[in-house]
């Protein structure tokens, strides 16, 4: 069975399960129109398979498709967003020296 990226609201996290069974989560609390994304774990047992990568992807995509910003106080979140600049534009520009990312590049000048 293919993992599954669920948001478990009355848990406050998003969780990605394994033949059925919780391998891992991202906390996280809603305020104001942003998800803060505060830890994530992935269980001893699963760890080395990138079930963490795609806890971090299917929960930031769930975050784009409800029109939300991302805080990423986590930092293995904040690491993903590092890597993946494609989920840059969740995190507010106002937010984005705070947790150390890059605002977006203009467009280069092609002259």
């Amino acid at each position: 069975m293919e993992p599954t990226v669920v948001d478990n609201p009355s848990a406050g996290r998003f969780e990605i399960v394994v033949d059925g069974q919780v391998a891992g989560f991202a906390e996280y609390r809603r305020r104001k129109g942003n998800v803060s994304f505060t830890h994530t774990v992935i269980e001893s047992d699963f760890e080395g398979r990138g079930l963490g990568s795609q806890l971090a992807r299917g929960a930031l995509d769930a975050v784009r498709e409800e029109g939300s910003g991302a805080l990423p106080f986590c930092p293995f979140i904040r690491g993903y967003i590092q890597r993946h600049p494609e989920y840059l534009d969740l995190v507010p520009i106002d937010q984005r020296t705070r947790f150390e990312l890059a605002p977006a590049s203009a467009e280069p000048d092609v002259n």
